[in-house]
């Protein structure tokens, strides 16, 4: 029962009064995580380190010192993150078997908190990607693909074909951790977000996705993809424990320049019940080519319950959206690009046997041990940044950012609190639809809903809303102001009170996940 309750007032609380013990917990957590291992949603388990945390975590409970909400809580971080004495690879050839000899600020919060590490979870190699589909240990797959809900929507025209041909991707980069915390091995996981990367996965495995404002969590030990965009996400089952995972991680870091100088005060979710004070903006933009028309049913049905309970609701435009994709990919690459050069062979990482000359050792390695979307995105930047591309491109892609931002600046000057629009344009391809097409397409497509939001700094979450009619999670976005956190989860709580999206009936075999009681709500269905 502990397994789907929420953070402050379910778990913690069955811990404090001594119905399960961390260590009962943690066993749970490790004994689905090897009975889902088909999942491939963890490249590392950390079973034995694991453990000797919860052994301590139970030692604090029993004297009556628990460190807080956190203690004794089975998390899961992305593998892009940095943590002591645990391999960290990025889902790459180039950092196989590396150990980092520190954690990233936001894995030491966890930990000072009292949090349960079991591991670190599945990518796409260095972050780039949004099926979860290109990291070298494999491709993670969606816990809904063995749901009962998509399994009695979906007929397959035999049964092998069922087994190997219809399960369906989680969307990336974060999918292990997205699919971590989907099939109850964990109660909060870390991603990351650049462009969408948490929020996307977090849409197609029907999780809670938040992407904070740039600069409210440390970016320290978060080995860099974009460090302009990189925000560090969190992964729950629900808005509460979202807001929870936020205020233990949110705050100043000495190691970190672009964080806030301010104190963070966590806050804890009050219950909205009037909305009439709220205005929704729906800016038009969103409506993009190739949203489907499920999504884009669920995203009206979603501005008229909001209208219906009060609150003004308006269509709004931010008119430099549809320059966004472009300006991203120019962006990205360049960054990439400078982030990647660290990656030489020399210092840490996969070294190349080639030992004709250091100019040739270095090309080794970088061909061993970068897959071709890494090497692409490396060549498109620096082309980007050649002194006779720089002012035409990197600069104007600059630009064409502030224009972006002073949209949303806009916007929000006009007296709009929140924004509402979908996360994805569909609900969850199968995975041998989702690779006919290239990696650079495909990112383009799946980002274009979330990386504004990057672009801007801004705070966004992804609330699950509904099933479409394959049985398969989709989810809404809210986008709020700068820094407005607690407005933008409040919203949020509400809105997802309003929608009671169903829990998963997982069927694994040895774990009758079946038996978990889930609501629907007519509204949605």
């Amino acid at each position: 029962a502990a397994l789907k309750g929420g953070l402050r007032f379910q778990v913690s609380a069955a811990l404090k009064e001594g119905r399960v013990t961390p260590t009962e917990l943690c066993q749970r957590c490790l004994s689905l995580i090897k009975s889902t291992k088909f999942l491939n949603a963890y490249i590392t388990v950390a079973e034995e380190t694991a453990l000797k945390q919860a052994e301590e975590s139970e030692t604090r409970y029993r004297r009556g010192q628990p460190l807080g909400v956190l203690d004794g809580i089975p998390i899961a971080v992305k593998d892009n993150f940095n943590t002591a004495g645990i391999e960290t690879t990025c889902a790459s050839n180039m950092l196989k078997g590396y150990i980092s000899p520190y954690n990233a600020t936001v894995v030491q919060k966890l930990l000072d908190q009292g949090a349960v590490l079991l591991g670190k979870t599945n990518l796409d190699e260095f972050a780039m990607g949004s099926g979860s589909t290109d990291g070298v240990f494999g491709p993670v797959r969606n816990p809904w693909s063995y749901s009962r809900q998509y399994k009695e929507k979906s007929v397959p025209k035999s049964r092998s074909e069922d087994e190997e041909s219809n399960w369906v991707i989680t969307g990336g980069s974060s999918g292990g951790s997205a699919a971590a915390v989907s099939s109850f091995t964990c109660f909060a996981a870390l991603g990351s977000d650049t462009g969408g990367s948490t929020r996307n996965p977090a849409a197609h495995c029907g999780v809670v996705g938040l992407k904070p404002t740039y600069g409210l969590i440390s970016r320290h030990g978060l080995i860099p993809l974009v460090n302009s965009m990189d925000v560090p996400g969190i992964l729950t089952r629900c808005v509460d424990d979202a807001a929870v995972v936020l205020g233990s991680l949110a705050g100043h870091d000495p190691k970190d320049s672009t964080t806030i100088q301010d104190n963070f005060k966590p806050f804890e979710l009050p219950n909205l019940t009037d909305v009439s004070k709220l205005s929704i903006g729906i800016p038009k933009e969103y409506h993009a080519p190739g949203l489907s028309s499920e999504i884009l049913a669920l995203w009206s049905k979603a501005a008229d319950l909001f209208k219906n309970a009060g609150a003004k609701v308006v269509e709004v435009s931010l008119p430099h959206t549809r320059y966004s994709i472009v300006c991203y990919h120019v962006l990205c690459t360049a960054e990439v690009a400078s982030n990647m050069a660290r990656f030489d062979g020399l210092e840490y990482g996969h070294r190349s046997d080639m030992n004709k000359s250091t100019e040739s050792m270095y090309a080794a390695t970088r061909r061993e041990g970068f897959n071709d979307v890494v090497r692409g995105r490396i060549l498109s930047g620096n082309y980007f940044l050649l002194k006779q591309n720089y002012e035409n491109y990197f600069i104007k892609a600059q630009k064409v950012r502030r224009l972006i931002a002073n949209d949303f600046v806009k916007v929000f000057g006009s007296g709009v609190d929140i924004l509402l629009t979908p996360t994805t344009l569909s609900d969850a391809v199968p995975y041998m639809e989702f690779i006919k097409e290239d990696n650079r397409t495909r990112s383009a497509q799946d980002d274009i809903l979330t990386q504004a939001a990057n672009m801007a700094g801004l705070p966004a979450i992804n609330v699950p809303t509904g099933l479409s009619e394959r049985g398969l999670p989709v989810g809404l976005q809210f986008i709020g102001r700068s820094f407005q956190e607690k407005q933008l989860l409040t919203v949020a709580k509400w809105f997802e009170k309003q929608v009671k999206f169903p829990m998963i009936q997982l069927e694994v075999k040895g774990h009758d996940h079946s038996t978990f009681q889930h609501q629907k709500s007519a509204f949605f269905s």
